[in-house]
């Protein structure tokens, strides 16, 4: 079975030989990085010793996979899959989106380089838009929903507290549609998922949806990217 990622890809290599110039979809305008507050409420990296590890969701995994491997104090970030059972963590059941299951990604960082409050700001200001219910950019449905699963009593305050400061601060002209649930389980996707963007830099897909939100980062976040 083509995956609809991989589908997509085909139809934008078609349009960009035919040397068309339109988008499969419209994007809509996005609030500034600047706009975006620190977190208020965040974990204490003084006393913090072992690795962290975080579970989001937001849209392609391949996406958001290559924007968290630029960040400094990260160490793996795998992509996978959350919110469904062990049965249907596959692609080719999740892609259907007839499982619980969103695309997702798991990040192992080091806290005394780098917060969790710091990824979820990175999280809702390049990584996807949270405003999206149930898809991201060209993809639909709920397995490109935006949804963070939380590993702990710590986690769930810091993610509620957060969407709690963009909403009170007005950065987003719509409402964050994120939901903040429990991980009960995280499934590593196929091998030839994990690190696709940079095994597939010229992938009309990448080129559209991975390379522009890379670039992004490296410039928002210069002081928070690996040198």
């Amino acid at each position: 079975m083509m995956s609809s990622k991989l589908f997509l890809g085909l139809i934008l290599a078609f349009l960009t030989f035919v040397g068309s110039g339109l988008f499969l979809y419209s994007r809509p305008a996005f609030p500034a990085v600047e706009s975006f507050p620190d977190p208020v409420v965040d974990m204490d990296r003084s006393v913090t010793k072992a690795n962290g590890m975080a579970v989001l969701a937001g849209g392609c995994f391949w996406c958001t996979e290559a924007v968290f491997e630029q960040l400094a104090g990260v160490g793996e970030v795998v992509s996978g899959y959350a919110g469904g059972k062990l049965e249907t963590a596959n692609y080719d059941l999740v892609s259907w989106g007839k499982t619980d299951h969103a695309e997702s990604i798991q990040i192992t960082f080091d806290p005394s380089s780098i917060s969790y409050g710091v990824l979820l700001k990175v999280f809702f200001s390049v990584a996807h838009d949270p405003t999206q219910l149930n898809r991201q950019g060209p993809d639909y449905g709920p397995q490109y929903r935006s949804a963070i699963f939380f590993a702990d009593a710590q986690q769930k305050q810091i993610a509620e507290s957060y969407i709690k400061q963009l909403q009170q601060a007005n950065v987003f002209s719509k409402p964050i549609v994120t939901e903040v649930s429990e991980l009960k389980g995280f499934y590593r996707a196929e091998e030839y998922h994990q690190d696709f963007v940079k095994r597939n830099p010229k992938h009309p897909y990448v080129v559209v949806n991975a390379i522009p939100k890379i670039q992004k980062t490296k410039k928002a976040f210069s002081s928070l990217v690996k040198k």
